[in-house]
C-alpha cells in the first residue's frame, strides 16, 4: 500500500494531466455530434474485429465437432442412397415403405497402413456399433475394403491394397464383369482380371462394383482405366485402374450393413451343401 501511495505521490503531475486529458476527450465527444460518431465507428471496428479474430478461433477449435457431424448427415444419406438403388427391383415402391434392406455406420479411421503388400485399416467403431466380418467399407470417393475382425470397439478392415482382396467390379458403360485384385506395385492403382476380350473397354472408362455379392450394393465408383493389357495365352483382359480414392489419406468411412446378407449366405451356402450331396 506504501508503495502505490509513494507511485501516486511521484507520478502526480502525470497522473494530473492524463486525467484532464480524458475529462476534456469526454467533454468533447459528448458536446460534438461529429466527435461521438467518429468515436462510436472507430469502436465498432476495433470491437468487429476482435469479435471476427474470437469466431474464427471457436470455428478451428469446432472443426472436428463439424466433421463429425457431417459425416453423420453424409451417412444417412448414403443410406438413402443405397435404399434408392435397391428399390428398382420388381417389387412397388409403396411394398418398401418402412423397411431399408441397407444400413449405414459412419466411422474414423485410427490407423491405415499401404506401403506393404497385405494392407489393412483400423476404424474407432466395432460390434457394439453394430459391425461384423465381411461388411463393404467405402467413404466419399469411393470402395475402401472389407470388415476383416471386429472387437467390441474397434474392427480392422482388408484394404484394397492387400494381395488378398477380391472384389466384383465391372465397367460402367458396358457392364462386363471381372474381379478387382491389387498386385502390390503402386498404392494408386488396382488390377480388374477376368474382363472378356469381347468387352469393349477404352482408356478412361469408369469402374464400378458389380453388386453380384452382399458386401457392396451396385455402382459404388471405384475408379477409371489407365491402362489395357491383353493376355495371349486367354481370352481375358488385365486393366489398369486408377482409384479415386487416395488409400494413403484415410478420415471418415461409411461401414455398408446389408440386413439380407445373413439370409442369402445361408441360402447359398445349403444350395452348395445339397449340391456336393447329390
Amino acid at each position: 500500500m506504501q508503495q502505490i501511495i509513494n507511485f501516486i505521490f511521484k507520478n502526480s503531475t502525470r497522473l494530473l494531466f492524463l486525467l484532464l486529458l480524458i475529462t476534456s476527450l469526454v467533454l468533447v465527444i459528448q458536446s460534438h455530434s461529429y466527435h461521438r460518431s467518429q468515436v462510436v465507428n472507430s469502436a465498432n471496428v476495433v470491437t468487429g474485429s476482435v469479435y471476427e479474430e474470437v469466431n474464427e478461433v471457436k470455428t478451428y477449435f469446432s472443426l472436428k465437432e463439424q466433421n463429425d457431424k457431417l459425416a453423420k448427415e453424409n451417412a444417412a444419406l448414403r443410406r438413402i442412397l443405397f435404399n434408392q438403388k435397391d428399390s428398382t427391383s420388381v417389387l412397388k415402391k409403396d411394398s418398401l415403405k418402412g423397411y431399408d434392406k441397407i444400413d449405414v455406420i459412419q466411422s474414423r479411421v485410427i490407423n491405415n497402413t499401404y506401403n506393404t503388400s497385405e494392407n489393412y485399416l483400423t476404424i474407432n467403431s466395432g460390434s457394439l456399433q453394430g459391425i461384423k466380418e465381411d461388411m463393404g467399407v467405402v467413404n466419399s470417393q469411393g470402395i475402401v475394403g472389407i470388415v476383416e475382425k471386429t472387437s467390441p470397439r474397434y474392427a480392422t478392415i482388408l484394404s484394397v491394397l492387400n494381395v488378398k482382396s477380391k472384389i466384383n467390379a465391372k465397367v460402367k458403360k458396358s457392364n462386363h464383369f471381372g474381379s478387382l485384385i491389387w498386385n502390390a506395385k503402386n498404392a494408386g492403382y488396382v488390377q480388374l482380371i477376368e474382363v472378356p476380350r469381347l468387352a469393349s473397354v477404352k482408356k478412361g472408362d469408369t469402374i464400378v462394383t458389380g453388386g453380384r455379392s452382399t458386401i457392396f450394393p451396385e455402382n459404388i465408383p471405384v475408379g477409371i482405366i489407365d491402362k489395357i493389357f491383353t493376355d495371349t495365352e486367354t481370352n481375358y483382359y488385365t486393366i489398369n485402374i486408377r482409384l479415386f480414392n487416395d488409400m494413403t489419406n484415410l478420415n471418415h468411412v461409411y461401414i455398408i450393413k446389408n440386413k439380407e446378407s445373413a439370409e442369402i449366405n445361408k441360402l447359398e451356402k445349403e444350395t452348395i451343401k445339397a449340391e456336393e450331396n447329390r
